[in-house]
């Protein structure tokens, strides 16, 4: 099978599964990132038709909620506290930093799809602001350079 005819069989079983639920909608796109780690645009119709949905209104979700993604995530997502302790403590200009080391904005992919950036509203690390998260680990205390540090060690041992 190839992988659009894949993607398309995953989507059609999310889709069966959740559709008769109140409020599938959710739920269904839930689904479809947690199995593909995005929403892939070609799905928005099979979506729509089983929910009885403009794709307008299913693709308007998508784009309200920053969790959703219509492409695919990089092999490592970092993402970047902004809740007020971690900007207290200097997450605007780690922010920043990461942003132009990097070269991407928030929701996006570095063009060798490496790395994702995202935003996150509280890692529970305030104690030790400002915080992220590179794939499964938290980080506090986060500088410029030890956000380089952490980067740098990740894309040697690739």
């Amino acid at each position: 099978m190839t992988e659009s005819g894949s993607m398309h069989s995953t989507v059609q079983v999310i889709i069966n599964t959740l559709k008769d639920k109140p409020g599938a909608l959710l739920p269904i796109l839930h689904g479809v990132q947690d199995a593909l780690g995005y929403i892939p645009a070609e799905s928005v119709p099979d979506i729509a038709i089983a929910l009885n949905l403009s794709r307008a209104e299913v693709h308007g979700v998508i784009s309200f909620y920053h969790y959703f993604r219509d492409t695919p995530p990089g092999e490592t997502t970092v993402h970047i506290c902004r809740a007020e302790s971690c900007l207290a403590m200097g997450g605007k200009q780690l922010e920043q930093h990461v942003k132009t080391k990097l070269g991407i904005d928030f929701h996006e992919t570095t063009a060798d799809g490496k790395f994702s950036l995202e935003p996150v509203y509280c890692l529970g690390n305030c104690a030790c602001s400002p915080a992220m998260q590179i794939g499964e680990e938290i980080y506090g205390r986060v500088s410029t350079d030890s956000f380089d540090s952490a980067i740098n060690e990740l894309e040697q041992s690739a």
